[in-house]
């Protein structure tokens, strides 16, 4: 036999991490403390989440270019050249009829012009393989498209086809920790898998429901749980977190 541990044994020594995750995130989040973060967190995105273009839409292709563009980039930068790059490419399919060049130049001023590549790729691979340039609404089926990740898959499903998917990014990750898991060291890679799964555990039942509570965990990660400025008098579930438990 091969040297390392045999497929049974390498199951059984993934069972210990999850079981620990699962305990954690149970223990973290009681059906009570659940309901009552959720109702509060979307309350309050009702009533005070900001006006941006992309929120008003759920067209795949448009939600796509905004969550591109917003990867590492300001938001006030991208209000600038979001419009203006979908008058130019209005389509999933104008993308990809155009040269790779007239996609880098629309996306001028952005920087990590990757993302436009992959755009680019992408649009061709979705025109290539028909359905009318449509995006698939299966985050799985998303994440197989070139540029796509995790979080991207998760945002395009839940902001465009109001799917239950479950989405964490940098803002998500600092608001889950801080409110259900402050112990957490922020760097681990089994950190990152707890979050996802606390993600998840945390979301409503309906998909309409669940597009609010993904906007509202973004949402205030970026106005009131930033990572430079803690503002936990104008949280709406101070109540529920645990680093303010801690920290008094």
């Amino acid at each position: 036999m091969p040297c390392g541990h045999s497929p049974r044994e390498r199951f059984h020594t993934r069972v210990p991490a999850v079981m620990r995750r699962a305990r954690l995130i149970q223990s973290a989040v009681p059906a009570g403390t659940r309901a009552q973060f959720g109702r509060k967190l979307r309350a309050w995105y009702r009533a005070h989440h900001r006006d941006l273009p992309w929120r008003r839409t759920r067209d795949p292709y448009r939600v796509l270019v905004s969550e591109l563009m917003l990867q590492q980039t300001q938001v006030s930068r991208v209000l600038l050249k979001y419009s203006e790059f979908l008058d130019r490419f209005p389509t999933l399919e104008s993308v990809a009829r155009a040269r790779p060049g007239r996609v880098m130049e629309a996306w001028s001023g952005l920087g990590y012009y990757a993302r436009a590549r992959n755009l680019h790729r992408l649009a061709r691979t979705v025109v290539a393989e028909g359905g009318g340039g449509t995006l698939p609404s299966d985050p799985a089926a998303l994440r197989s498209l070139p540029g796509i990740g995790a979080y991207t898959a998760g945002a395009v499903a839940s902001f465009a086809y109001e799917r239950r998917a479950p989405l964490v990014d940098t803002n998500v990750a600092r608001v889950l920790r801080r409110v259900f898991a402050p112990d957490l060291d922020p760097r681990a890679a089994a950190t990152r898998r707890t979050l996802w799964e606390l993600a998840e555990h945390l979301l409503p039942r309906t998909g309409s429901a669940a597009y609010t509570h993904n906007q509202a965990l973004m949402e205030l990660g970026a106005l009131i749980c930033t990572a430079r400025v803690r503002r936990c008098e104008c949280c709406p579930v101070r109540a529920e977190c645990r680093t303010v438990a801690r920290d008094g």
